[in-house]
């Protein structure tokens, strides 16, 4: 069992929660992580470089002298790529970078950039996040109280759907803290294994651990049924 730095609703420390690790994994799959580190960042890549080859580059298409009896080595465009402002050979062009993964796969990354954070102890959980007014002064003194110097990814339980893009239920919150430039607020539904390490520290509403905790519980197995359907 692991146990976590625990701080009230204004930062301030108030002891520790314990969980689990081993829900998250028995090690690190630090070759998986990799490999969907590599998947966001290159979804992350918008592939327009281009590269002008010599049928597109300005010029004219006359030769640009005779072949013969001038004493200059033959040319037959002043649009070749061996010549100053012409064409690229095997230059970039416009390509799709995407790769994809399956939802296990997703699924285990996240779980090992979970794990990897509770070993290094970068994990810490807060009680709630509610600030009196949605200002920029109040998220930054709870983080301050909380001693983050570095940058911190803070995940909370969003509510359903419905409710839009900025989740209504914590729209206060999400405003009050997105002017900080260290901080990076996530619906936990949305966590992934790239926004996890890339921060320094995460920090977890109790709600949010607990969210976690549940999905990641062995359910109980069903009763097998006996002969003749009883």
């Amino acid at each position: 069992m692991a146990e976590l730095p625990l701080f009230d609703k204004d930062g301030k420390s108030a002891g520790t929660f314990t969980v689990d690790e081993k829900l998250f994994g028995e090690k690190i799959k630090r070759r998986l992580l990799h490999q969907v580190v590599v998947m966001y960042e290159a979804n992350r890549r918008q592939g327009t470089h281009c590269t002008k080859t010599r049928g597109e580059v300005e010029g004219s298409t006359r030769k640009p002298w005779p072949q013969k009896h001038t004493g200059n080595a033959r040319a037959g465009t002043v649009r070749s790529p061996i010549w100053r402002h012409g064409g690229v050979v095997f230059g970039p062009r416009p390509r799709d970078y995407r790769q994809t993964i399956t939802a296990n796969t997703r699924r285990a990354a996240l779980d090992s950039a979970l794990l990897a954070k509770i070993l290094d102890k970068e994990v810490s959980v807060i009680e709630r996040l509610e600030f009196p007014q949605p200002k920029t002064k109040f998220a930054a003194a709870v983080f301050r109280n909380a001693g983050f110097k570095r940058t911190v990814l803070v995940g909370y339980v969003a509510g359903g759907a419905e409710e839009g893009p900025r989740r209504a239920k914590n729209r206060e919150t999400f405003l009050a803290a997105r002017n900080l430039p260290d901080v990076r607020l996530m619906p936990v539904e949305d966590l992934n294994a790239y926004e996890v390490l890339k921060h320094k520290d995460v920090l977890l509403t109790k709600e949010a651990v607990e969210h976690l905790v549940a999905e990641r519980k062995p359910k109980p197995s069903e009763a097998p049924k006996g002969e003749g359907g009883k």
